[in-house]
């Protein structure tokens, strides 16, 4: 039973509306110094072939020996999905031949995962919220991989990647839009991230998805699903769900049927191409792992794992609104990565959270989306962003000289109070002075006076000339209140 897709998730075709459904097969590349089977590197990057054992080239007699840490990776995962951790899991192999895959097989797992069923609840907007269901989660080495475009007549293989730890993670056919499958596969690498098993990096490939997509008329069977391989970004995941469900539709309107196929996104193009007709599990003749014993544990391991996790971002979003009062949407930006969250918390510790969670928002992110930076790199420290903070709740500067003296510190550095101090940017509190200035621009502008009084959202006029008339230094409280008594309105 699969749920049905809100009308306005619905997308309308020449013969009325269809649904898309989709499913996603997440690839996340286990967080390991070695490699799954091997003592090889795991590292990215090096010279080609240069992280390669004799297990990853599979040379005669050369047997796989399980990694610990991958193991624990993929249970602490599983805790964080969720989802419920098998005792017992066994490692099979999933037979095709590739040049990029040394064996000949993939150590894989089939019917017995190491991590079953379980849940993700993702915000896809500040109103909605949906829950997409874990079919499954299981570890898997990875292949290596073949470069086409170093010779005009030979391939190469690097086999620096054959045998890193994957983690597979197969969602249900839960999602109904892109943006759905967008702000899932997001708050998934939030939630490897924060508990480390995965850097999320899908650049270099560290997660990629495959996706499934079928298209069928709202509250009918489910239709036949194409997959989309190794799609490596969230933009591109939402572009290739609407250019494949777009052709689907598109040929069952014409009355022709869908093939199931795996097929290739080309973002340049902005269409999807048949790669080849998608096997189905017999035909990767899966048996277990002759090498490989079945993997156990008892739940006391689990257990020891779980008390290690760090605080989750769901559990740090409702913690964000409880503590610190803060609107929902507020607290699901802070917490999507876990160095955010962080940074928010020193900069709020003993202030005003919610003007905190306002610069770190708005002011902070704004600027480090525009350099392309991230948290960890931000030139501006929480200190420095605290101390701003505090000038502004003792009065001691207003919003605009903050916004100034925020540039000053991500330029050029140094304590915001001395810098205040030395640059003479506190702000004028002294009503004479500011009574002052509010009479000049009051007696040089007669004709705006007279049209206030008819018209009182002219008061911002004169409010922004007093403030340039002092530097924007005066206290806009103190002028909004002076100029509603002088011009009576």
């Amino acid at each position: 039973m699969t749920t049905q897709a809100a009308p306005n998730k619905l997308i309308s075709g020449a013969t009325g509306d269809w649904e898309v459904v989709i499913g996603m097969e997440i690839h996340a590349q286990v967080t390991s110094n070695a490699k799954l089977f091997s003592g090889a590197s795991a590292e990215y990057g090096g010279a080609p072939n240069d992280h390669v054992s004799l297990v990853d080239a599979a040379m005669p007699g050369m047997l796989p020996v399980i990694n610990e840490e991958c193991v624990k990776q993929a249970i602490r995962t599983g805790l964080g999905l969720e989802a419920r951790i098998n005792l017992r899991s066994v490692f099979d192999r999933k037979n095709y031949f590739y040049p990029d895959l040394p064996q000949g097989y993939q150590i894989s797992q089939y019917k017995h995962p190491i991590v079953g069923e379980g849940a993700v609840i993702v915000d896809v907007s500040p109103s909605e919220r949906i829950t997409v269901g874990i079919e499954r989660l299981h570890l898997e080495q990875d292949a290596g991989k073949s470069l086409h475009d170093l010779s005009a007549t030979e391939s190469h293989v690097d086999l620096n990647r054959s045998g890193v730890a994957l983690m597979e993670i197969v969602s249900k056919p839960d999602l109904r839009s892109a943006e759905e499958a967008r702000a899932y596969v997001s708050k998934l690498r939030t939630i490897l991230r924060y508990i480390g098993s995965c850097d999320g990096n899908m650049e270099q490939g560290s997660l990629r998805a495959d996706v499934n997509v079928s298209v069928r008329r709202p509250g009918a069977p489910l239709g036949t699903r194409c997959e989309i391989k190794n799609v490596n970004s969230i933009r591109f995941i939402g572009q290739a769900i609407e250019v494949e469900a777009r052709r689907q539709i598109g040929i069952l309107e014409d009355g022709g049927a869908i093939a199931q196929e795996t097929r290739l996104f080309d973002p340049g193009r902005g269409e999807t191409r048949s790669m080849r007709s998608k096997e189905e599990a017999h035909d990767y003749r899966y048996f277990p792992d002759p090498d490989l014993l079945p993997l156990e544990f008892d739940q006391p391991y689990v257990d020891a794992l779980r008390a290690q996790l760090p605080e989750l971002p769901d559990a740090k979003r409702a913690r964000f609104i409880e503590q610190y009062g803060l609107p929902p949407y507020d607290a699901g930006v802070l917490v999507m990565e876990r160095a955010a969250a962080d940074y928010f918390e020193e900069t709020a510790k003993g202030r005003d959270a919610k003007l905190a969670a306002n610069w770190v928002i708005n002011e902070l992110f704004g600027r480090l989306n525009k350099e392309g930076l991230d948290v960890t790199r931000s030139p501006v420290s929480s200190q420095a962003l605290g101390a701003i903070i505090d000038l502004i709740s003792q009065n001691v500067i207003s919003g605009k000289i903050a916004k100034d003296l925020f540039e000053i510190v991500w330029t050029e550095g140094g304590d915001p109070k001395e810098i205040v101090e030395a640059r003479g940017m506190k702000q004028v509190t002294d009503t004479g002075a500011i009574e002052a200035a509010v009479d000049a621009v009051i007696a040089a502008n007669p004709d705006k006076v007279e049209q206030a009084k008819a018209k009182p959202t002219m008061l911002g006029w004169f409010v922004g000339q007093v403030m340039k008339q002092t530097g924007g230094k005066a206290n806009p409280q103190s002028v909004n209140e002076l100029l509603k008594r002088k011009l009576g309105v």
